[in-house]
């Protein structure tokens, strides 16, 4: 499904030299689920390190990598635990780090979840554009589709398939037929550290009434209100305002990103979701994970 290009095609591809972040910093908030206050702190990591989240509130501080081996299916969101540790809803972060093309850095927290903010990876993306960047002598490696490769449950799919043009695409097609508010609603990105900022950072996190007031009755969310998340009912959307017409569907989007950022590596390719979540988007990486390859340019100093 797969094929390992020669150098020479690799070449072709838009290779890029790996990068960190210039110095520490920090964004506060509460979990959405825990309705704990968290601080968490980006900070600079060596080439070939990764994405790493640390528990800095136990003992040892363990570590847990970004990896998608390291998933576990939790509703809702995106979740990982390695060596026994955990750390919850991570994709909003991963997916500000992966579009702004930072590929090594230690991400201490302490606690468990990441802070919610505002439901969306406005606040990351500004703190690491605060922090700086840091380019490193290794090249990031690639994996470049050659075939398409679909995951599925019944009516929802999610699809990676080739680019000609050495780009990385996500799109996402929602349909909430039974919420009229939201609808049918698509996009399409290019996902470059500029798009990303512009099209899909400011997107949040989105529910129905019913959805929320069963969250509460199980004593759930109970920090979170409709300023917090876009909440919608029959009427429309509950004591906010939209930052885009179709909020929902790019924060989907940001979504399809932060689960495909546990591949730990660039997409040269188009990924295509149909209504799926977390657990089909990390289906789909962990296809490209088996049957996929990645590659790794020559290294060279800067």
């Amino acid at each position: 499904m797969f094929s390992r290009s020669s150098q020479e095609t690799i070449l072709n591809d838009p290779i890029r030299y790996q990068q960190t972040i210039s110095t520490e910093v920090s964004v506060t908030g509460f979990g959405y689920w825990s309705g704990k206050d968290i601080e968490i702190r980006f900070r600079p990591a060596p080439e070939d390190h990764g994405i790493v989240f640390v528990r800095r509130d136990l003992p040892g501080s363990p570590r847990i990598p970004a990896a998608v081996e390291h998933r576990i299916e939790v509703p809702r969101r995106t979740n990982l635990i390695f060596a026994g540790h955990s750390v919850d809803m991570v994709e909003h972060v991963l997916a500000a780090l992966y579009a702004l093309q930072i590929d090594n850095c230690e991400v201490s927290v302490d606690q468990a979840e990441m802070p919610g903010c505002d439901g969306s990876s406005l606040a990351f993306v500004e703190a690491l554009d605060a922090a700086g960047r840091e380019t490193q002598p290794s090249y990031r490696a690639v994996m470049r589709i050659e075939d398409s490769v679909r995951v599925a449950d019944g009516d929802n799919w999610v699809e990676a398939k080739p680019s000609h043009d050495g780009s990385f695409t996500v799109g996402y097609r929602l349909n909430y037929p039974n919420a009229p508010a939201i609808g049918k609603q698509t996009v399409d990105v290019v996902v470059t550290p500029d798009s990303f900022r512009t099209n899909l950072a400011a997107a949040r996190t989105f529910l129905l009434e019913s959805e929320a007031a069963w969250l509460r009755e199980q004593g759930i969310a109970n920090r979170v209100t409709t300023k917090n998340v876009l909440v919608f009912n029959e009427e429309g959307l509950v004591d906010n305002e939209l930052r885009f017409e179709n909020e929902c569907v790019r924060h989907k989007t940001l979504d399809v990103i932060g689960d495909l950022a546990l591949l730990g590596c660039d997409l040269v390719g188009k990924v295509v979701a149909f209504r799926s979540g977390h657990r089909l988007n990390a289906e789909l990486a962990k296809a490209l994970r088996i049957e996929g390859r990645m590659e790794c340019p020559i290294q060279k100093s800067a």
